[in-house]
């Protein structure tokens, strides 16, 4: 009798999991990565915010390079601007996911 209790448990812990691991997925799928095309440091001035509204092509992030100030994301969706995951300073390479964007519904 034991034995059955808990396997029923491990079953009911497992349906969770799964349950609680696909409810992750499609949450985190709401959002787009956003990654940089270039390395420096990030720059303050244009710095995009959480709640801007973007829009394709815009510029989220510029960097400090060798040449001098360039964009280093452009957003990639219409959207609203979820998350900002670099501050001025940061140093960031080619490929760092640095903005992610929720899409607009279409």
């Amino acid at each position: 009798m034991h034995m059955m209790a808990h396997k029923r448990s491990i079953i009911i812990i497992t349906v969770l999991l799964v349950i609680g691991a696909v409810a992750w997925a499609l949450a985190a799928g709401q959002t787009v990565d956003q990654r940089g095309v270039l390395a420096g440091s990030v720059m303050a001035n244009g710095l995009t915010t959480p709640g801007a509204t973007a829009r394709e092509g815009d510029i989220l992030v510029y960097v400090q390079t060798i040449t001098g100030p360039a964009a280093a994301v452009r957003a990639t969706v219409d959207g609203t601007v979820k998350e900002v995951l670099v501050k001025p300073g940061d140093k960031v390479k080619t490929g760092d996911i640095l903005v992610r964007i929720e899409p607009s519904k279409r």
